[in-house]
Formats: C-alpha cells, structure tokens, sequence
C-alpha cells in the first residue's frame, strides 16, 4: 500500500491525495467497462483477482505530481471483446471520473492487458454439449 500523499493548495487550504485513493477510484471506473473480466496484479504479487470488494486498486499503477496524474491499468479481458475500442472506452470512462472527482488533470491513461478470460466461452460449450447430450439420448 502506498503512503504517498498529494495535496494541492485552493484558495481555503489543501486538499490531498493518497496515491491509493486515485487508484481505487481508477479501477472502479475500468470496471464499469463492459469486456473487463478482472485485474491483474501486473509487476506484483498474483494474477489475477476477480473484480470485487477486496482489493480495489489491484492492478492499479498510479503516478501524481501536483496538478496532473498518469495512470497503468492491468487487466484481464473477456474473450471475444474487441480490445482497442474497449480500451478507449476505458481511458475515456477513467480520465472523466478521475479528473471529475480528484480535480487532478489525467494526462495519460495506459491499459495493459495481461491476460484473456475464457469463463464465458466455456460455459457456452459446456451448455450447447448439454443440450446436445439431451437431444441424443431421447432421439435413441
């Protein structure tokens, strides 16, 4: 976890940033992308962990000077997605939420994909086998 913090002086005072506070907030909004199957750890620790509750900023990297923010997104993608305009999709969705919440200016967004999930491809076989399986026995 990260201890760095980021302030900015407004006309009242600072407001600050931990660098895990803009990661959360950045990976919550890659997650609100449909074809993002899950995070991944990246550089660090595990591969993957499916979206959810336990670590938000998983697969997460950001960098903060002052005024401006880039950001490293890790990701597993679903299979059959196509990648450059879900990546798009998610720089977009990312840079609006980031910058919408934090005042930070987002000056890059950089989507690695580190993997494919097949989950749902698998369950498709396994359900059209079923039905296939069922049509056999009753036409014997």
């Amino acid at each position: 976890m990260s201890t760095n913090v980021h302030t900015s002086i407004e006309e009242y005072g600072k407001i600050t940033f931990a660098d895990e506070v803009v990661a959360i907030i950045a990976g919550l909004a890659a997650a609100e992308v449909e074809g993002v199957a899950a995070m991944s750890g990246g550089f660090t620790g595990g591969f993957t962990e499916m979206l959810g509750m336990k670590n938000l900023s998983k697969g997460v990297k950001v960098e903060i000077g002052e005024k401006e923010t880039a950001i490293d997104l890790y990701l597993i993608v679903k299979y059959g997605v196509r990648v450059p305009e879900m990546a798009w999709e998610i720089q977009e969705n990312v840079k609006k939420t980031v910058e919408t919440m934090t005042g930070l200016t987002v000056v890059e967004v950089n989507i690695h994909v580190q993997g494919i999930d097949f989950e749902d491809q698998e369950k498709e076989a396994k359900k059209s086998r079923g039905i296939a399986d069922k049509s056999k026995s009753k036409v014997e």
